[in-house]
């Protein structure tokens, strides 16, 4: 399932892929990610606005466990 985000929200997208855990994403004018374990996986070849969005959404995803917990 590709879910497709017009507007980049940290918090929104680590809830999506915290749900879900397996599965792709697409944001508007970022690009598109797979999550794999709950959380981002970098692709092969990304530049630093890539793997900016990818360590924040992870930070968000972690932030969302530690409250559970």
């Amino acid at each position: 399932m590709l879910r497709i985000f017009q507007v980049y929200r940290p918090i929104q997208i680590a809830k999506h892929v915290k749900n879900f855990f397996r599965g792709r994403l697409f944001i508007s004018g970022i690009g598109s990610f797979e999550f794999e374990n709950g959380r981002l996986i970098p692709p092969p070849s990304a530049d630093l606005k890539v793997l900016s969005v990818i360590s924040e959404v992870n930070k968000e995803i972690k932030i969302l466990s530690m409250s559970i917990v």
